[in-house]
């Protein structure tokens, strides 16, 4: 295990002992111990515990360099499954739900005997949460909603994680002898932020093997439905897949057909009748004449597609990324031969928007930038939390001068080929004030603004908020629009047109914060706003190495909203970068 990997470890061990109602100090140790660990270099870690030494760091006792070891060592702690297991799972799960907390999870059950989620929403009902103290009607209606909320939530899973899952499994279908193609299809293949199951499409003419092996993956927890040509299964998770098994000369049509969207597919179907065809799963067959399409494609009567390009081709049109599949012009835009060049990842240069362990970030200054390099960027910005983001350890003006004078010293050594920019994510204020002076904000190279706090304020409000900070001259851009977070908590209430007209003005930046998690600003609003000349910047919102490489999830979600490379901030190279830093 890494050193983050055990500090989510030791975290998840604090809150499970608050919920046993355990002593606080003892809580606080595990806390405290993540930060030390989040804090300190990869290989000195490795090499404390390899002597072991880890106890000599302050902070770290024996018990907990112990625990630590055996983490790292073995990727298990017996410790921490016991305690795992010797709590209610329904008081685990009641931490999915949005807004509570291991406290109030541990009033509940010690004052109502709840533990499960079901009971919990009966009594929020009821109003036997509304009446204990410390909670009140607003507390019992909040934890209703984020119960409302994880239910909904539970049918969807996010793109990112849901493309790990996928990606594995169309690479072992195409090394099957008995596979002839194979690829993934469905909301998936066409990127969209959540998915609710997996696609999976193969041309096979010996199908039974191939579904025998999808079917007995290790990772399956259960087979809904198992078929000649089609299963389901479902992983631990509660992600379900599908695979559908066809001939080859159907195989491209099939793909179309199951990436859909549904809106993209009427399109099609209507351009192809139009032309005296009718487009299916099974083939583009001649509208007129006997029979289902399905069996004038068996026939042999539809035209042949070796490819999607193939089958556009047929329509009179370009063939259309599979991003872009949604009916939202892109029929039309294809037949004009106006689609765009669409953003890809080789494209970005770095990004901006990225944390390190001065704040909440879980790697330091040299680990970030290490990092970046390997990903062949040619600069990093790190816009650690200001001071008003206290629950994520915020700098003040002293502790972010001193970074700054950090970035800058490690750029002139020419350590590293990777330029590092010294930046800020400073809060705006419930007023819409930031949360800097403006003297401090001039000593950066930039600055993104974002909101924290007050998520409750009427839309109004909110919106006067947010469009005073875009205002401010120092900043740079602005992060993460609308607060969401996917599948978790629902965006604040903002006018987003009146904030991106309030961007455009002032040529402010909006991010399109790459976090999986995020992807916010959405990628339905892009399109339009970028026509209308708002300059984009895809950040990762970074709090540890790994994060950074979360900007392939930007990069696809700009690709939705059509975006090319000229609309993003971070394809251009480090002179012009600096350039424009200078100049805004």
């Amino acid at each position: 295990m890494t050193k983050n990997e055990i500090a989510e470890v030791l975290v998840d061990i604090g809150v499970l002992l608050e919920l046993k109602g355990e002593n606080p100090f003892k809580i606080r140790a595990y806390g405290s111990g993540a930060r030390i660990l989040e804090s300190m270099e990869q290989e000195n870690v490795e090499r404390l515990i390899e002597a072991g030494e880890l106890d000599s760091v302050k902070g770290i006792g024996a018990a907990l360099a112990q625990k630590i070891g055996e983490l790292y060592t073995t990727g298990k702690l017996e410790f921490y499954e016991k305690l795992r297991a010797s709590i209610a799972p329904g008081l685990v799960e009641m931490l999915e739900v949005p807004g509570l907390g291991a406290k109030k999870i541990k009033a509940i059950h010690e004052q109502l005997g709840i533990d499960s989620i079901s009971e919990l929403a009966k009594a929020c009902a009821d109003g036997r949460v509304a009446g204990l103290a410390g909670f009140g009607a607003k507390s019992a209606a909040k934890i209703a909603e984020g119960i409302k909320n994880r239910e909904a939530y539970g049918k969807r899973h996010l793109w990112w994680l849901a493309q790990e899952v996928g990606a594995p499994i169309v690479q072992g279908l195409q090394k099957l002898s008995q596979v002839e193609r194979a690829e993934s299809a469905g909301s998936s293949r066409r990127g969209v932020e959540t998915v609710g199951d997996l696609d999976f499409i193969v041309a096979s003419s010996d199908p039974e093997p191939v579904m025998a092996w999808f079917c007995e993956l290790p990772e399956v927890k259960e087979v809904t439905a198992r078929g000649d040509t089609k299963s389901s299964v479902r992983f631990d998770s509660g992600l379900q897949a599908d695979l559908r098994i066809v001939p080859a000369d159907q195989f491209v049509f099939a793909l179309h057909h199951f990436t859909g969207s549904k809106d993209h597919n009427v399109a099609m179907r209507q351009r192809a009748l139009e032309r005296g065809y009718s487009m299916s799963e099974w083939g583009l067959v001649p509208s007129e004449g006997e029979g289902t399409a399905k069996e004038k494609a068996e026939r042999g009567e539809s035209l042949p597609a070796d490819s999607e390009e193939q089958l556009f081709a047929h329509l009179d049109m370009a063939w259309v990324p599979p991003a872009l599949r949604e009916g939202r012009g892109e029929i039309e835009a294809a037949a004009e031969g106006s689609l765009p060049r669409l953003l890809e990842l080789g494209d970005l240069r770095g990004a901006f928007h990225n944390h390190t362990n001065a704040s909440d970030g879980k790697a330091t200054l040299r680990e970030m930038t290490a990092k970046a390099e390997e990903l062949g960027w040619e600069y990093l910005g790190i816009a650690d939390h200001s001071k008003a983001s206290f629950q994520a350890n915020g700098l003040d003006e002293e502790r972010l001068l001193n970074q700054v004078q950090a970035i800058r010293d490690q750029n002139a050594s020419g350590a590293s080929q990777t330029w590092v920019f010294a930046g800020s994510e400073v809060d705006i204020l419930t007023d819409g004030q930031l949360d800097f002076a403006d003297d401090v904000l001039a000593e950066l190279d930039y600055v993104v603004a974002s909101v924290h706090n007050a998520f409750s304020q009427d839309e109004a409000k909110m919106t006067a908020r947010i469009i005073r900070a875009v205002e401010n001259e120092h900043v740079t851009m602005l992060g993460h629009l609308t607060g969401r977070i996917l599948l978790r908590r629902e965006p604040y209430r903002v006018d987003v047109e009146k904030v991106i007209d309030a961007a455009i003005a002032n040529q402010t930046i909006i991010e399109l914060n790459a976090s999986p998690w995020r992807l916010d600003m959405d990628w339905r609003l892009w399109r339009k706003a970028a026509e209308r000349g708002l300059l984009c910047a895809i950040n990762p919102d970074a709090h540890e190495t790994s994060g950074l490489e979360h900007v392939a999830a930007g990069v696809n979600s700009a690709r939705k909203g059509w975006l090319g490379a000229e609309h993003v901030l971070n394809t251009r190279p480090l002179d012009q970068v600096k350039q424009y830093f200078t100049s805004h």
